[in-house]
């Protein structure tokens, strides 16, 4: 017997969770956006085609409406995480230094650039192809993973304590300054 359209919709509110976390990088905010998300997948249940990815289709559909209340409000809705924020984050029973390298890395990702921090959701905590995360930001493959690999490294450089690819751009313009001076 297949499950209920309901059943799988209710299995999944921990992803849609996860991602509007991301999203809004804020707890209310990610609350309201699952709730958006719930409303306008039920009423829309008619345009899903069974068969197909309903995670997919659920984050395309929180993206959309993400998009929409960011453009409604004319500005960028980027928060810092708070302590309670990276607490729900923390799996039980981890230890004292678990719960500081999450805080550090919740801190390092809310420094990823947007399309960084969506595509390593999307595709590494949420275990969606990159096909599939590139239908939901509307992006070539090419570009998910591009994303995904400048989001790693600077992950990595971050939390190995190595200087993140970012903080490179000022050298990169010294060297820049340096080959006119080279040219002249």
């Amino acid at each position: 017997m297949a499950t209920s359209f309901e059943t799988q919709l209710t299995e999944l509110i921990p992803s849609l969770r996860a991602f509007a976390f991301v999203r809004t990088r804020h707890r209310q905010e990610g609350e309201d956006l699952v709730q958006d998300t719930m409303v306008r997948a039920l009423g829309s249940r008619h345009q899903f085609q069974p068969g197909t990815n309903l995670k997919a289709w659920l984050f395309t559909i929180m993206r959309n409406l993400h998009i929409d209340s960011v453009r409604q409000r004319k500005r960028e809705a980027v928060t810092d995480m708070d302590d309670d924020d990276v607490r729900d984050l923390r799996v039980a029973g981890a230890s004292q230094f678990d719960h500081l390298v999450l805080k550090e890395l919740g801190v390092v990702i809310g420094r990823l650039q947007d399309g960084q921090r969506e595509a390593l959701m999307l595709v590494v905590a949420n275990g969606l192809s990159y096909e599939e995360a590139a239908e939901i930001c509307k992006c070539p493959v090419g570009t998910i993973r591009s994303r995904l690999a400048r989001g790693r490294r600077y992950l990595e450089d971050a939390m190995m304590g190595r200087e993140p690819p970012a903080a490179n751009a000022a050298n990169l313009d010294k060297g820049i300054r340096r080959d006119r001076r080279l040219s002249v």
